[in-house]
């Protein structure tokens, strides 16, 4: 997805460029600027998904510890310490 949005930026600079120096009036101005937002967008928000899943991943994680954590402290209360 990520590449995706790639190209479609790149291609909303194209269409931009082709409209500001009328290499074909292909794209028109109005609707390249708004591709290139819209791609835009859609990059900024596959990135932050990205954050997102790599911070979720991390919580699992420390949840994991600290439920392993809990059952060590028990197992460790259980032994009698005689020694």
């Amino acid at each position: 997805m990520f590449v995706w949005c790639t190209i479609m930026f790149l291609l909303g600079i194209a269409a931009f460029m082709d409209s500001l120096f009328n290499y074909g009036m292909i794209f028109r101005q109005i609707n390249s600027v708004l591709f290139m937002l819209i791609s835009l967008a859609l990059l900024i928000r596959t990135t932050t998904k990205m954050k997102k899943r790599r911070i979720e991943g991390y919580e699992k994680r420390i949840e994991n510890l600290e439920i392993q954590l809990r059952s060590q402290k028990a197992t460790q209360e259980k032994i009698p310490s005689d020694y």
